[in-house]
């Protein structure tokens, strides 16, 4: 998988993509991520990436030509599967999408800035917008680097354990069970008995049954 990531601020990128998770794809060579400087494609002598918006309103807006022409650059190198808009009027992201977006080639995503970017750049060259919850944040850079995490972990070979991923909250619309490590019993804590039964099928059982019984609990709305 490839992604490209436009961004006026490239520097919140580099430090979540060279940790953890996304390093190791990017080292084991399943994934490559790539950084783009909007500000490298303003003709703006000054480097100016911004302008005030029609109508009057408060803030800035991302300014066209320089986006414009970094995402025609891009498609002109490369067919996307997607181009992404990180936007909290997007749609919510939930892992069904990134499950079907991890089998994606290609993915183009643009971080939005001041007040966003220009309606018309959003209907002509913007596939997909997404929001990674119901609050603001300055930039999308963050989600970015959300949804490209939640993306590389499900690449085949990423994680060494690939029932691992799976197996996490919302794969199959709940979340997740309690899980316990050793030692058995620490600080007069005990893990259940039924975790160290060894009876796989009764394993099972008591896990599905505490994943639908925290699901009640803390998100009812995944049972709707």
């Amino acid at each position: 998988m490839r992604i490209d990531i436009l961004t006026v601020l490239p520097g919140l990128l580099h430090g979540p993509f060279a940790e953890s998770i996304v390093k190791r794809g990017i080292e084991k060579g399943l994934v490559e991520v790539n950084i783009h400087d909007i500000r490298d494609y303003t003709t703006n002598k000054h480097k100016k990436v911004d302008d005030t918006p029609f109508g009057g309103a408060a803030g800035m807006v991302l300014a066209m030509q320089p986006l414009h022409d970094a995402i025609v650059k891009l498609k002109s190198e490369r067919n996307y599967n997607e181009v992404i808009f990180l936007t909290p009027d997007g749609e919510r992201l939930a892992q069904g999408r990134v499950n079907q977006l991890s089998l994606c080639g290609n993915i183009l995503m643009i971080c939005g800035h001041y007040k966003g970017i220009d309606q018309r750049l959003r209907d002509n060259l913007i596939t997909l917008e997404i929001s990674i919850g119901d609050y603001v944040l300055s930039g999308g850079e963050l989600a970015a680097a959300v949804l490209t995490d939640a993306l590389v972990r499900l690449i085949p070979g990423v994680i060494g354990d690939e029932m691992s991923a799976l197996s996490d909250s919302f794969q199959d619309g709940l979340l997740a069970p309690p899980v316990y490590t050793r030692p058995a019993e620490y600080n007069g804590w005990k893990v259940p008995e039924v975790l160290l039964s060894g009876n796989h099928k009764k394993i099972r059982v008591w896990e599905e049954e505490q994943a639908l019984k925290r699901t009640k609990e803390r998100r009812p709305d995944l049972l709707d």
